[in-house]
């Protein structure tokens, strides 16, 4: 620590930014997917220009997982976009936005003279769904073609797994269906590199390039070379093009833009990937037999697989296995397929979902003569005798299952696949000896998963104070049809929700329903994103149908699920009355507006015969539109919780000046208030007289929706504010003295990090700040997120993993009992199965905080019970004892910083001096200064978390517990008497006190013969609550 800097790290201390990878034009920075995608338009913008050509960019798309943070990274960087002629406009909707870029590629039908550049090119982007709503654009886009200094690139966002989504998809074949060739990145730097390849090929060829992305790509980040000069672009030299060649025009018949493209443009595209070699061998030796072909993620997981087998690259060309990278999956390009194929005796096909390379490697070699012709396998093994077909003639599918086509794959499944296969070619007996041991240990951490005990789970929830927790509420007697987005997580709550469509079919499900059915009125949930984007429609069809249903278009002033981002794709949002005046122009039968401030529509210009009423009245609204024939609407005005507590922050929005507070000897711990409110910010309290309820007043929004529970324990508090936090009186933690310098781990191979915690407490900023860390110090690093709905307060992780060198990572996420340490901010969190899947006893430390907040199963379930303890002990069982240094880091930061939000700089802190941090102090300092948020404190949260590593007991001797929910010992029948004598003698009397510690006494000693006392407890609590009756000469004694 105190040895002198090696140069190159000193000058990445001085000189790193966090705008480097908007700023440099040469050089190293750290970016993520989404980011590469913001400076790809950049890069081709400066190629051109390098060439002589004056050249503009066009991005436009619709937001949506894992590409939902793209246009809030577009907006950030418009400086750097303007610069460089990049224009970015989101589309209402994806097929309008795709529109927009075949208009890109249609400037040349304009006269030469009002021609401002000499092409423009363009990405499109959107989620999954998208694509397929996208097809007929794509089409007709296509066929026409593109511009020699224009190009598309049309970017998908593939949710393999369903985690954001309600139907898991893949846009590979949509692409192809659409005669778009198929890229898909590996990396951040592929992003960048095949980025560059796709605009380059959409040029030469005429066709649009497709980029499918997925999350564990997208929304990793690593350090990437920037160089607008790095790829080197190869036209072919063997495809002569037609006779007016290939690109767009105008006129131009259906028939001959279909001739075009099929005799031509494809193969042009296949000659320019063969030219570039962007399919080839990563792996190859002179005597291969067993190949391995694989594209994007699958890849990295091949490699990995591979790696954990102890099969590195010197190896596999020692035995003979050889593997190859499919840059562009469709349409496979056969030359080079032919060389990686020529030699083998088999090929494993490793691919996620349903096959797109493997059939087409089948139909490459299909009539190759049977003594050169490899076998292939991929999805399934091989069937012996009559059933040796394809896998439409399989008698049972799922017993020959190779590599899964649902859900997603990983390096033990791959392991597995490639393990089986090599066994069967054959390997010497040491290899197969460590290829077996490896497999031991993949299996065992397997075996122990199937047994592992889930003490608890953290289910998304709707936020404190999200108008969702109202809005969503039905009249009983009535359903609802879920909305998509934040709207569908009340499929999972008491709301009387059930059923979902696709965006934009929101209630259309009851016109094929209401004909066949005796029910006579349905509810259907619909965001104002959703609207705009394309739930209009629906309520057009369910108006056309003459069906008898009500929407509730919430307007919470934001799209929530992917970042508060304006509603209706321009900068003033679209607005109530608008929608309103929409509504009434469609035809609705009734239309009200149902809000928390309906005294802000008292000199507004309501369109006439909508009502305006208060959120207090939803029910009654409700059940009196559900009586109107025909289709009915509410809009729920009500802003958007986390955007509201953005807004306030920034002080462009009111922060009232009222707090809601529980009297805690009031309150009778019932649990009305979590009922009516769905709200996360009511906690449980453990108190002396039982378990109460408290506000929690960093998360509380101020929705106040708790108090409908007319409970006397709420007490309003108006024109207060809130003390700080109360920091004990501890000496800085610089003062406490000087630290040991740790031994830093060495690093092996891939150094796993897993940060798991609670969404929106600073998970994923750790990632971040080691991300940075290891980029400053040169090493090799990616980082990756695993969020889903974890900003509802749901579960969510940080990856991380650093290498000497960028060789050394193969993946972006830490394998099967690969971690080297976890970071457990959250103990539910850390103990779930996704945390200790990736543990393993002898190799993974845990820095562990052993406080947990309360989950959403507290508003369910009012006897829920913390399950923290248990949690850790489920972590110990997984890494042994002596792996875990575990202490309540959420105390700490409160305490010693006055705010918990520094928790998790702590655990890294504590991390950091135990030696299970492969980074340097002043780079990881270093990096909490570049995310310029409360720099000091963070550092000073970092330091004390070391203090802890060295010396808990002397920290923890600095605070006191801060944990909401406290398991104490048992007080005894002689303490519980005690107290409750006290207090009803203040109640009423000394007498009326007598009398109930006569009661227990003969009930104690009844019980005693039995030699129990489990009567006697249960008496003095229970009667003591008889006895002290809160009426309200009682509450009033108690508020003061």
């Amino acid at each position: 620590m105190n040895a002198p800097l090696p140069e190159h790290i000193r000058k990445a201390l001085e000189s790193v930014t966090l705008d480097d990878k908007y700023s440099l034009d040469y050089g190293r920075a750290f970016m993520s997917g989404v980011q590469a995608l913001v400076k790809l338009p950049m890069l081709q913008r400066q190629r051109d220009a390098l060439v002589g050509k004056n050249t503009a960019g066009f991005i436009s798309g619709y937001r949506g997982s894992p590409l939902g943070g793209y246009d809030q990274a577009l907006w950030k960087a418009s400086k750097f976009l303007k610069a460089q002629n990049i224009v970015f406009q989101p589309g209402v909707n994806e097929e309008l936005a795709a529109t927009a870029l075949w208009g890109t590629q249609q400037l040349g039908f304009a006269p030469k003279a009002q021609q401002k550049f000499d092409g423009v090119f363009g990405i499109w982007y959107g989620k999954g769904p998208g694509v397929d709503r996208c097809s007929d654009v794509f089409k007709h886009a296509n066929m026409a073609g593109t511009t020699p200094w224009g190009g598309v690139i049309a970017v998908a966002g593939d949710d393999h797994v369903a985690k954001s989504s309600t139907a898991a998809h893949q846009s590979d074949h949509i692409f192809k269906a659409c005669g778009l060739p198929v890229f898909f990145p590996t990396t951040v730097q592929d992003i960048l590199d095949l980025g560059v390849h796709a605009f380059a090929m959409s040029r030469y060829s005429g066709v649009w390039a497709g980029m499918k992305t997925i999350q564990e790509i997208v929304e990793s980040s690593a350090t990437a070379m920037i160089d607008p000069e790095r790829v080197q672009i190869r036209l072919p030299e063997d495809f002569a093009m037609p006779p007016g060649g290939v690109h767009i025009r105008w006129p131009d018949g259906a028939l001959d833009q279909e001739a075009r493209l099929f005799d031509y443009k494809w193969y042009a595209a296949l000659a320019y990937i063969r030219a570039n070699r962007l399919n080839h061998n990563v792996v190859e030796g002179p005597n291969d037999r067993f190949g391995i072909i694989a594209s994007g993620k699958a890849f990295n997981d091949a490699r990995q697989a591979l790696a954990d087998l102890g099969l590195d690259d010197d190896t596999c060309r020692r035995l003979g296995i050889r593997v190859h990278k499919a840059a562009v999956v469709w349409p496979l390009e056969a030359q080079t397929t032919r060389e990686f194929a020529t030699g083998l005796r088999e090929i494993l096909v490793v691919e996620e979902k349903r096959q797109v390379i493997e059939y087409q490697l089948k139909e490459e070699l299909y009539n190759w003569r049977p003594d050169v012709r490899p076998g292939v396998v991929g999805k399934f093994n091989e069937v012996e005798g009559d059933f040796s077909g394809g896998e439409w003639s399989m008698p049972n599918p799922t017993a020959n299952t190779l590599l899964r086509a649902n859900a997603d794959l990983s390096p033990a499944i791959i392991a597995r696949a490639i393990a089986k296969r090599l066994k069967k070619l054959g390997l010497d007996s040491d290899t197969q000896a460590r290829v077996d041991a490896q497999l031991a240990i993949l299996e065992a951490k397997e075996g122990a998963m199937q047994v592992l005990e889930v003490k608890a789970d953290r289910q998304p929830w709707f936020c404190s104070g999200c108008p969702h927790n109202t809005s969503t509420i039905v009249p009983e007697g009535s359903r609802a049809m879920a909305g998509i987005g934040c709207h569908f997580m009340a499929t999972w709550m008491d709301r009387s929700t059930v059923g979902f469509t696709q965006m934009g079919g929101e209630g259309v499900p009851w016109v094929g329903q209401q004909p066949f059915t005796s029910e006579k009125h349905v509810f259907a949930n619909l965001g104002d994103g959703t609207y705009f984007h394309s739930g209009l429609l629906a309520i057009r069809q369910s108006i056309a149908a003459g069906v008898n249903i009500t929407y509730k278009v919430l307007y919470n002033d934001a799209v929530a699920m992917t970042g508060g981002q304006q509603v209706g794709e321009r900068p003033e949002g679209h607005s109530v009355l608008q929608i309103a005046q929409s509504l009434l122009a469609e035809g609705v039968n009734k239309l009200v507006i149902v809000t928390d401030e309906p005294e802000k529509y008292a000199e507004a210009k309501v369109p006439p015969g909508v009502g305006v009423e208060h959120r207090d009245r939803l029910d009654a609204v409700q059940r009196e539109l559900r009586e109107i024939t025909g289709t009915t609407a509410i809009i729920y005005d009500q802003t958007c919780a986390t955007e509201k507590r953005r807004r306030r922050k920034r002080g462009s929005m009111v922060d009232p000046a009222v707090r809601v507070v529980i009297n805690d000897l009031v309150c009778e711990g019932c649990g009305d208030c979590s009922v009516k409110s769905n709200c996360l910010s009511v906690e449980p309290l453990e108190t002396e007289f039982g378990r109460k309820r408290t506000i929690n007043q960093s998360t509380c929004n101020k929705d106040t929706s708790c108090l409908k529970g007319f409970c006397p324990s709420f007490v309003t508090v108006e024109g207060g504010k809130l003390k700080g936090k109360a920091k004990s009186k501890a000496p800085s933690p610089y003062e406490i003295g000087p630290l040991p310098e740790p031994v830093l781990p060495p690093l092996a191979g891939a150094y796993g990090i897993v940060v798991a915690g609670v969404g929106g407490t600073g998970v994923i900023t750790i990632g971040q700040l080691l991300g940075m860390a290891a980029h400053i110090e040169g090493k090799g690093i990616v980082t990756q997120d695993a969020a889903g709905l974890a900003q509802k307060g749901g579960a969510t992780w940080s990856h991380i993993l650093i290498g000497q060198d960028a060789g050394a990572i193969h993946t972006t996420r830490v394998g099967m009992a690969a971690a080297d340490l976890v970071i457990g901010c959250d103990p539910i969190v850390a103990a779930g199965k996704e945390t200790v899947l990736r543990m393993r006893e002898g190799r993974t430390r845990v820095a562990l905080n052993s406080y947990s907040t309360p989950t959403a199963a507290f508003v369910k379930d009012s006897a829920w019970a913390n399950p923290a303890e248990a949690c850790t002990a489920e972590i110990a069982k997984a890494v042994g004892v002596q792996g875990v240094g575990s202490f309540n880091a959420d105390a700490a930061a409160t305490k010693l910083m006055g705010d918990s939000i520094y928790t998790n700089p702590m655990l890294l802190g504590y991390a950091w001096q135990k030696g299970w941090v492969p980074l340097g102090l002043e780079s990881l300092l270093r990096a909490i200064e570049l995310n310029a948020v409360a720099v000091d404190n963070n550092k000073a949260a970092f330091e004390w978390g070391r203090q802890a590593a060295h010396d808990a007991a002397r920290v923890e001797k600095l605070f006191t517990p801060a944990q909401v929910v406290e398991f104490k010992k048992r007080d005894t029948l002689e303490h519980l008497v005690a107290r409750r004598v006290e207090f009803l003698t203040a109640y009423q009397s000394g007498r009326y006190a007598r009398e109930y510690q006569a009661f227990v006494e003969r009930v104690r000693a009844a019980e005693a013969p039995l030699g129990k006392g489990g009567l006697a407890e249960a008496v003095a609590r229970n009667l003591f609550k008889l006895m002290a009756y809160k009426d309200e000469y009682e509450v009033a004694r108690l508020h003061t």
